[in-house]
């Protein structure tokens, strides 16, 4: 029974530090993040709210990891929607974050 705990507990915190699960679709590593001062020339394309996973077993993951987690589902949801661009209009709250879709390459200025 104590080796079963010491695995679980071992796995949750590998878990909630180090794995990471989310990996960019070869689109999406083509889909830039900037600001929103950076897109004023870009056209608007729509809008995504990606979550993930916050807590592991009660154990708050990484809230850097849990962010560029996050800012890759952006991405790669901005790839499937025909964006090359996205900005984060939300805070991360709870494991989810919403982002504003931009096209910006080929876009007249």
């Amino acid at each position: 029974m104590k080796k079963t705990a010491i695995l679980l507990i071992s796995i949750v915190l590998l878990l909630a530090t180090g794995c990471s699960w989310v990996k960019p679709t070869p689109e999406g590593e083509k889909v830039r993040v900037l600001d929103a001062g950076e897109v004023t020339r870009c056209r608007e394309l729509g809008s995504t709210t990606v979550s993930l996973l916050n807590r592991i077993a009660g154990i708050e993951r990484d809230p850097e990891k849990v962010e560029r987690e996050l800012q890759i589902l952006a991405r790669n949801s901005a790839a499937r929607a025909g964006g090359d661009t996205v900005v984060a209009t939300s805070p991360v709250q709870n494991g989810e974050q919403r982002y504003a879709i931009y096209r910006c390459v080929g876009v007249s200025e």
